[in-house]
C-alpha cells in the first residue's frame, strides 16, 4: 500500500515537470504545427475546431427530488457503485478527496486523500480498484475497495480525464491537455497514442476500446491488445462520454447534440442507433442486470433510463435530480442510483424503477 501524502507529493512533483514540458510544447513558432488540447488546432484541420462540449448550467431546483440527500463534500463529480464491495466512491474537492459511501446505508465510511482534481471513475472491474485519473496531477491512481488504500500511481500525461480497463487488465488514459492516451500494463506506459486531438471519455468491449475526442467530435475505435486504431466516426455535435452495454456497443453522450448515440464497435464500427435527449447529456452509467443506461440532462436536473434490448434505445424512467447532475452510477446488484449534485456538494441516492 502506498501513503497517501507521499502519493500526493510525488504525483505534485511530477505535475509540475509535466505542466512545464506542455507550456514548452504550447510555446513553438508559429510556423511549426500547432499543439493539441484546449488551445490550437492539430495541422491536419484545415478549419478551427469547435470548442469542447461541457455540461449544461442547470437551474435551480424548484422541488425536491426523490429519493435520499447525503452531504459528501464540495463539487462532487465522478462516481461509482461496486456491487461485490458495497461501496460507492464519489470525487470531491476543497480538499480533494475520494469519498466512499455504503451502497446499502449511504453512509459516508471514507475519505482518501488525493493529490488532484478528477473529474471521471471507472472501475477496473468488479471488486474495484477504482480508477482514478488526476487531472491536475497528471496521472492515473488505483484506490482498492472497500477500504480506500492507493495500491499504484503512474504517471501518464496533462491534464489525465478519464481511464478505463480493458478484459486484460491493460488500461487506457485520455490526457485532455496532452493530445494523447497513454496505454497503461501494470505501473507502467508501454505507448501514448497521439492520433487525438482532445480525448475523453473511454469505454472497453471485448477486444476492443472507444474514445471519445471532444474537439474533433468523434468516436475512435481501436484494438485493445495493441493500441492500433480501427475506425474513426463521426459522433455528433459534441461528444463527451460513452458506455459499453451487455451486447457489445457503445453508448454516447452527444452533449451538445442533444442525442444518444449507439455504436457497434464489432467487425467494421458503425454507428446503429440514436435517439433525442435534450438538455445537455452528460454523464452515464450503465446497469448490466436490467439492461439499462442511465443518462443525466445536466441542463434540466434530470436523469433518464433507456431499455437497451435494441441498438436504439428506448425511454423507460425519468427522475428529477439535485441541481447540476454532472455524473451518475447504478448499483448492478439492487439498482440503486446515485446521480452527483456537482453544484450543493451531495449525492441523490435513488432506487430505480423495477
Amino acid at each position: 500500500m502506498l501513503d497517501p501524502m507521499a502519493t500526493g507529493k510525488r504525483m505534485q512533483r511530477a505535475a509540475v515537470l509535466a505542466l512545464a514540458l506542455f507550456a514548452v510544447g504550447c510555446a513553438a513558432p508559429p510556423d511549426g504545427p500547432a499543439a493539441p488540447g484546449r488551445a490550437g488546432t492539430p495541422a491536419r484541420f484545415a478549419e478551427p475546431l469547435p470548442p469542447p462540449a461541457e455540461p449544461g448550467v442547470a437551474p435551480a431546483v424548484t422541488a425536491a427530488p426523490p429519493g435520499r440527500i447525503v452531504p459528501v463534500g464540495a463539487v462532487p463529480e465522478g462516481i461509482v457503485a461496486d456491487g461485490p464491495t458495497r461501496r460507492v466512491a464519489v470525487g470531491v474537492r476543497q480538499p480533494d478527496r475520494l469519498v466512499l459511501l455504503d451502497a446499502d446505508t449511504a453512509a459516508v465510511v471514507g475519505r482518501v486523500p488525493l493529490p488532484g482534481v478528477l473529474r471521471h471513475l471507472q472501475l477496473a472491474g468488479p471488486g474495484g480498484p477504482v480508477l482514478v485519473p488526476s487531472e491536475s496531477a497528471n496521472g492515473l491512481l488505483r484506490v482498492s475497495l472497500p477500504g480506500g488504500q492507493v495500491s499504484s500511481e503512474v504517471m501518464t500525461g496533462p491534464m489525465a480525464h478519464d481511464a478505463t480497463g480493458t478484459a486484460a487488465g491493460t488500461v487506457f488514459v485520455a490526457n485532455e491537455a496532452g493530445g494523447s492516451v497513454s496505454v497503461v500494463r501494470g505501473d507502467r506506459v508501454v505507448r501514448q497514442l497521439t492520433d487525438v486531438t482532445q480525448p475523453a471519455g473511454l469505454a472497453p468491449v471485448g477486444d476492443r476500446v472507444g474514445l471519445i475526442d471532444v474537439r474533433e467530435n468523434t468516436l475512435t475505435v481501436y484494438d485493445a491488445a495493441t493500441g492500433d486504431g480501427i475506425r474513426e466516426l463521426p459522433a455528433g455535435d459534441g461528444p463527451t462520454h460513452l458506455v459499453a452495454d451487455r451486447h457489445g456497443r457503445m453508448i454516447a453522450t452527444d452533449t451538445r447534440g442533444g442525442h444518444l448515440i449507439v455504436v457497434e464497435p464489432a467487425g467494421t464500427p458503425a454507428e446503429v442507433g440514436r435517439v433525442d435527449l435534450p438538455g445537455e447529456p452528460y454523464g452515464i452509467a450503465y446497469d448490466p442486470v436490467r439492461d439499462r443506461v442511465w443518462v443525466t440532462a445536466t441542463g434540466a436536473n434530470l436523469l433518464v433510463g433507456y431499455d437497451m434490448t435494441d441498438p436504439t434505445p428506448r425511454e423507460v424512467a425519468r427522475i428529477p435530480t439535485v441541481r447540476q447532475p454532472n455524473t451518475v452510477a447504478v448499483d448492478p446488484d439492487t439498482g440503486r442510483l446515485f446521480v452527483t449534485g456537482t453544484a450543493d456538494g451531495v449525492v441523490q441516492v435513488v432506487d430505480g424503477p423495477a
